[in-house]
Parts: structure tokens; sequence; C-alpha cells
């Protein structure tokens, strides 16, 4: 591989959604999701917020990336929470010393809240049918 090919890569998971993440050294900072700019894909721009708040952190000594993630599964929100796991992972895998400013801003955990299964007889996975005493 040759030194501009270089990257890192990191994996965020957040309910059903998975990014794969890859932070490539470049001049200015640009994030594409899918093949789409981040503006284009996530157009809410607290979900925009959501995935660059990772590169907002303070004393972690974060240069600029050309970040590239592809990102399957679950609704937009989980999309953007996987893809902020992905990049902060991967921030960490290059240096160890990102790893105690990211994880004091919680940038590091993984969400393991998901949906909980429907059980039988129920109509969801609590919800039971009104009870009737005749």
């Amino acid at each position: 591989m040759a030194a501009k090919d270089t990257y890192v890569e990191g994996i965020g998971r957040r309910k059903t959604s998975t990014a794969r993440v890859r932070l490539t050294p470049a001049a200015k900072t640009e994030i594409t999701v899918n093949g789409k700019p981040l503006a284009e894909y996530f157009g809410n721009l607290s979900h925009q917020k959501d995935v660059q708040s990772v590169l907002d952190t303070p004393d972690a000594g974060i240069e600029h990336y050309m970040i590239t993630a592809k990102v399957v599964g679950g609704g937009i929100s989980s999309q953007a929470e996987a893809i902020r796991l992905g990049i902060a992972r991967a921030l960490v895998k290059e240096k160890a010393e990102r790893r105690s400013p990211l994880k004091l801003l919680g940038f590091l955990k993984r969400d393991p809240r998901s949906v909980e299964r429907k059980k039988f007889g129920l109509r969801k996975a609590r919800k039971r049918p009104a009870w009737s005493k005749r």
C-alpha cells in the first residue's frame, strides 16, 4: 500500500445499524456516507452534528481526515450513532492517547438498547389483550 492509500477502519453498531468507517489523512475534513456527502445523506442538522461531534473533541489532537462510511440497516438516527461510534473507534485505533478524552465524553460506548422481541400470546413485547371477566 502506498502512503496516500493508508486508512484506519472502525466498526460501529446501534440497534440494527452497522457502519464501516474508514479514516484517511487529508488536507481538510470531508465526510461521505454511502457515496453521498454528509449533508445530503442526513438532511436533519441534528444527525449531522451527531456524526461530527467526535471530531470536535478537545484534547484529542484530531487532525483532518477524509471519512468514508458504509451504513446498512436501521433508521436514520441509529445510522448516525453507528457512524459516530465507528469514527471514535478508528481514531483510537490510530492513536491510543485519544482513548481517555473520547471515553470521558462517552463516544466509545456502544448503546445496547434494541427492540424487545414479541412474545407468544401478547400483542407486542409486553402489551396484553384486555382482560375480561366473562
